[in-house]
């Protein structure tokens, strides 16, 4: 390899890592919400007789691009809330298995803005009776 074409290709790799370093220092925006689960058939505890608290992890959600492609896959803490960073852009907040017919849930579609926080509420209402 010529010392020329050697150059090219140095400045090429280094050009690609500054653009990409560059795409990695983009300024994010976040999503943070809280999660509801109704379930119709509430189940009372048999020793303290109040309803079991939801189990969060059961119901993982999913951000996905405009178009349907997945960005990111989110579980809610044990209170239901949960928090994204994601790049600015428009987005939709859907529950994870809501096409197998499980789950009720209305998806929400949402903006996020570079160094701001956008929130974004969900309900499911998984159905049981």
């Amino acid at each position: 390899m010529g010392l020329f074409s050697g150059r090219v290709v140095l400045a090429a790799a280094l050009w690609a890592l500054l653009g990409h370093a560059a795409i990695l220092a983009e300024p994010k925006g976040s999503l943070q919400g809280h999660l509801q689960i109704i379930s119709p058939s509430e189940i009372d505890l048999a020793e303290t007789g109040t309803p079991a608290a939801p189990d969060y992890a059961k119901f993982p959600l999913i951000i996905l691009t405009q178009s349907g492609k997945v960005v990111t896959e989110i579980v809610a803490d044990t209170k239901g809330n949960y928090h994204a960073a994601l790049l600015p852009g428009n987005y939709i907040l859907d529950a994870k298995g809501r096409n197998k017919g499980h789950l009720r849930v209305k998806p929400q579609p949402f903006s996020v803005l570079a160094n701001q926080t956008t929130k974004v509420d969900l309900t499911i209402d998984t159905g049981v009776r």
